[in-house]
């Protein structure tokens, strides 16, 4: 399938975390860039994937400004300038992150808490109301807009969490394990989360881990594995990137799971197992 990679939404070079004398991740670089292809906008969606343990939740930290690196950086394009060619380093705010608990203000109403969102956009109420209808009818929320979160359901819950993070942040999203501990139907309402996110803007970026590898073939176009790395014959303690796949390359990308995909899966399955 024709594409091309134009400019670079995120460069990570040489980012390390340690906390205190314990390095949890080092020498994790890898860069992604704009997807164009003809006639239709197209997002990034990146997986990240690994046995427990091996550092994606300090990773995502980093990646979202939530925790400082001990070395190294993360740069993201400056979106603001309308054409993203300039570059930011990462902070706090700048990178949506949605967490396995899909954390929400307990107080507020889904259409309160989406305005709480958007409190810093220089826009009228009315625009403001008129964006929030629109993803709350595109999303299949608008009948929970009254509903408080104890009484919205797992599913309901991490929509409005990635709609949230979503009016705060901008292009970019981290989502941690989305498709943990649901049922398929809920499976299928992120799947189409993930299609809103990316068909909505070229720039829009979606970064996420799953154990489900057979998930991560299905759905990303870029796919890192992260393990524990061997340096001159012996195991690192640290994790770091093992092995990438780019599915744009094998032209997997944006085709249904077929044979292909499933001898993706086998040789991640292996890595995984080897690191």
């Amino acid at each position: 399938m024709n594409y091309n990679k134009e400019n670079t939404l995120l460069y990570v070079e040489n980012l390390s975390v340690a906390y205190g004398d314990k390095t949890i991740i080092k020498d994790i670089n890898f860069v992604e860039k704009d997807v164009i292809r003809d006639g239709q906008v197209t997002g990034q969606v990146i997986a990240i994937v690994g046995r427990s343990g091996t550092g994606k939740s300090t990773l995502f930290r980093a990646l979202t400004g939530l925790v400082k690196p001990s070395s190294g950086k993360v740069l993201i394009a400056d979106t603001k300038t309308g054409e993203g060619n300039d570059a930011k380093e990462v902070h706090e705010g700048d990178i949506g992150f949605v967490d396995q608990k899909y954390t929400l203000f307990r107080n507020k109403t889904v259409y309160q808490a989406l305005m709480f969102a958007l409190r810093k956009k220089e826009m009228s109420d009315e625009a403001k109301d008129k964006q929030i209808m629109t993803y709350l009818k595109d999303w299949g929320l608008e009948q929970a807009k009254d509903q408080y979160p104890c009484e919205l359901s797992g599913g309901q819950r991490q929509r409005t969490a990635i709609i949230e993070q979503i009016f705060c942040s901008g292009h970019y999203m981290v989502l941690d394990e989305p498709f943990s501990g649901l049922d398929v139907g809920n499976i299928e309402d992120v799947k189409n989360a993930f299609k809103l996110i990316t068909s909505s803007h070229e720039f829009n970026t979606i970064i996420y881990s799953t154990h489900d590898i057979d998930l991560a073939v299905e759905l990303a176009d870029s796919i890192y594995v992260i393990g524990y790395p061997e340096v001159e014959g012996k195991r690192m303690p640290y994790g770091s990137i093992v092995k990438h796949i780019d599915m744009k390359e094998l032209d997997l990308a944006w085709k249904d799971f077929g044979l292909g995909h499933l001898e993706v899966v086998k040789q991640i399955k292996q890595v995984m197992l080897q690191s």
